[in-house]
């Protein structure tokens, strides 16, 4: 055999080699390709409804009114810059565990997991830092309206405490026709400015900030609620209170690993 038919045979060789991973790389990128265009195709009129930022605008932070495009969700907590104050996070940021939720305030599984991620909270304390990114479904009719409650008033610096509310109250104001006026006096009730939380409520750049999270999402494989992350890993379906439990203490355990 000569030297060219050689190199020819070994060149077969190794792709027949590593044909089964080249399919399992391209699958995978296809289903997170596809996750983003699906989301994307469903948030549509949303997203059309929405301007395009001003230029040289700048993103609402806690204490600002809004006037730019919201900031990407980060792809892992390892991702998160020191100065990236758009984040709603519960916790310390040197916490060994963090769970980051992919959430829909219409959602009855997220309201489930808020009550389970408080008594997680409540039995680790400073160990546990919680993130919490919008993922409104469009099967939900009032989810995009209830994430934008929530990002209206976290302008003010009570997203957790709003987040908190709409989902202990998510009974009530998910089966009225509209809510705005339940979202306005859950604004009264926590103190918060209600002609402010109206406008912030309804500015394009609220729901551009609801768009984004969704939209980074769906990029990092996100397709329903609630989805769950620690400390970067997926948490696979069906999780329940031990599992995580379970999941939790092997993280701090190997954390503590010299």
């Amino acid at each position: 055999m000569t030297r060219v038919a050689a190199h020819a045979v070994s060149s077969r060789l190794l792709m027949k080699r590593l044909l089964p991973f080249i399919i399992i790389v391209f699958v995978g990128l296809a289903t997170v390709g596809g996750a983003l265009i699906f989301y994307r195709a469903k948030m549509q009129p949303l997203a059309a409804a929405v301007p395009p930022p001003k230029p040289g605008a700048t993103a609402p932070g806690p204490n600002t009114s809004p006037g730019a495009p919201a900031p990407q969700a980060n792809a892992s907590p390892a991702a998160e810059s020191p100065e990236d104050q758009f984040l709603h996070i519960r916790g310390p940021r040197n916490a060994p565990v963090t769970l980051e939720i992919y959430g829909d305030f219409q959602c009855p599984s997220c309201a489930l997991t808020a009550a389970l991620f408080k008594e997680l909270r409540e039995q680790y304390g400073d160990k546990l830092r919680e993130i919490f990114y919008e993922f409104p479904l469009a099967m939900h009719n009032h989810s995009v309206e209830a994430a934008r409650a929530a990002e209206a008033a976290g302008i003010q610096g009570k997203f957790w405490e709003m987040h908190d509310m709409l989902y202990e109250y998510q009974q009530v104001w998910s089966k009225a026709t509209t809510v705005g006026f339940f979202f306005e006096n859950y604004a009264q009730s926590l103190g918060l400015d209600v002609a402010r939380f109206r406008a912030d409520y309804q500015a394009p750049d609220v729901q551009r900030m609801v768009v984004s999270q969704g939209e980074a999402g769906a990029a990092r494989g996100v397709k329903n609620t609630p989805t769950i992350f620690l400390n970067g890993t997926l948490v696979r379906a069906n999780f329940t209170k031990e599992k995580l439990v379970e999941q939790i203490d092997e993280a701090l355990a190997a954390k503590e690993k010299p």
